[in-house]
């Protein structure tokens, strides 16, 4: 499917949908809409993903099948500034996909068009109406349940989910992946938007998905979502741990990062205290146990450094740790870093 992609003002850096779809999604992205970055190439900002142009809104956009909102803000609400493209969108006869909590559907304006025009509109974290609450159950499937736990937003769970889910297969391991956030949900099309579901149905919504997947592979890995320690976040972090009731967690962390991002006064614990936090909060429900860690080193300026800070990690968790981005499969032999490393510990 032929796509152009909505991110004004927030690609690369605030726009992980879109980098998300860029790198891992089967779209054929078009385009990129992003004013600030008019003319530009994703190639200037992302040599390891797809490329494509970078326009200033849809006037610019050749045919194509669908527009997909690749930005989320805090609150996931609709920016106006965004309408006009939406609106082009439509009346050219693209069908709209949304990861934003205000849905497009149950807008008047965008309703109409899309019927006007014979659009469909995914809004992506609108959740299944009939979930219910959890039953404790999701350790009675076959397969081993992997989950990506955080020390805060943002810090690359979902992406080393599915660096790690790739690699996987590529040693030839029977894995699924269990997507939990809007991103993931477009790459696969399929999940539950966990962050938008009722509290007392969030570890009912993950358990109904390790369940329906759960027999048909040896391993699940799942994606998390935002940080046990978070002010704001902390309960969709609970309810996913305790709803997938994970066997084992691969700790996630953005190397140099020591505060909440924008909860600055919120600092960021010691990552021993993590693995003891994740750990002492699955226990009660499934026994769990931090085998390995995720370390995004984008900020890091060079692979010296962002190795010595992989090893640094390492040491911290007393576990295997990666960039899985950065480093991939290639570790070396008495280094704690590489994705074949982490994949021992896993699989």
């Amino acid at each position: 499917m032929q796509v152009a992609v909505l991110a004004h003002e927030k690609f690369p850096d605030s726009a992980k949908t879109a980098v998300g779809l860029l790198r891992y999604a089967d779209y054929e992205v078009e385009a990129v809409l992003d004013r600030e970055n008019a003319g530009k190439r994703v190639s200037d900002f992302l040599p390891d993903v797809q490329d494509a142009p970078i326009v200033a809104g849809m006037d610019d956009v050749p045919e194509v099948d669908a527009l997909i909102v690749g930005i989320a803000p805090i609150g996931g609400g609709f920016d106006e500034s965004w309408r006009s493209d939406v609106r082009t969108a439509l009346e050219r006869g693209a069908d709209l996909i949304s990861g934003l909590h205000y849905f497009l559907a149950e807008d008047e304006e965008f309703a109409d068009l899309a019927a006007e025009n014979d659009c469909d509109i995914w809004d992506v974290r609108k959740p299944p109406e009939d979930l219910t609450v959890a039953q404790g159950v999701a350790d009675e499937v076959e397969a081993e349940v992997v989950l990506t736990v955080g020390t805060d937003c943002s810090v690359g769970k979902m992406t080393a989910t599915m660096e790690l889910l790739e690699a996987a297969r590529d040693r030839g391991a029977d894995v699924g992946f269990v997507p939990t956030g809007q991103t993931g949900i477009m790459i696969e099309n399929w999940g539950t938007p966990i962050d938008r579901v009722v509290s007392d149905f969030t570890a009912g919504a993950v358990e109904e998905m390790i369940l329906e997947r759960g027999d048909d592979h040896d391993y699940l890995f799942v994606e998390g979502q935002g940080s046990i320690v978070h002010p704001a976040y902390s309960a969709v972090t609970c309810g996913i741990l305790h709803g997938s009731m994970a066997d084992k967690l691969v700790l996630c962390h953005e190397a140099g990062r020591d505060a909440i991002h924008g909860y600055e006064d919120t600092a960021i614990p010691p990552i021993s205290e993590y693995v003891d936090l994740y750990e002492d909060l699955g226990r009660p429900v499934h026994e769990t146990e931090v085998v390995a860690g995720a370390l995004n080193t984008k900020e890091v300026g060079d692979d010296a450094a962002a190795r010595d800070a992989v090893a640094t990690f390492a040491d911290e968790l007393d576990a295997p740790a990666t960039d899985p981005v950065r480093f991939g499969g290639a570790a070396e032999a008495d280094e704690p870093h590489g994705t074949d490393a982490v994949l021992e510990a896993i699989l």
